[in-house]
């Protein structure tokens, strides 16, 4: 285990990340929704986004001088008509492990 200094924190870092998803995803989705089965062009998407976040966070660490991110929470959201964008929010506690 690593040793923190717990007076290396450097407090709350995050990353948002929004992707609007493509009209022919949607009429793929939906008639896979119908179906039924998954949608791996959601789910595709979903995973870039999160993606985005998470680097977005560790960028946002690293200006700080931070070397590590603790305790990571994410968090899912559509947006829009009809929940036509999705949005991840990750955040977490920035700190310099030695």
């Amino acid at each position: 285990m690593f040793p923190i200094n717990w007076e290396l924190r450097f407090g709350i870092v995050s990353g948002e990340a929004i992707l609007g998803a493509n009209i022919f995803k949607d009429v793929f989705a939906g008639i896979r929704d119908i179906v039924g089965g998954r949608s791996g062009a959601y789910e595709k998407e979903l995973r870039r986004t999160k993606e985005i976040a998470l680097f977005e966070m560790e960028e946002e660490a690293k200006r700080l001088g931070a070397n590590a991110v603790l305790s990571v929470d994410l968090d899912y959201e559509t947006l829009g008509q009809n929940g036509g964008m999705l949005m991840v929010s990750a955040s977490g506690t920035a700190v310099l492990v030695e």
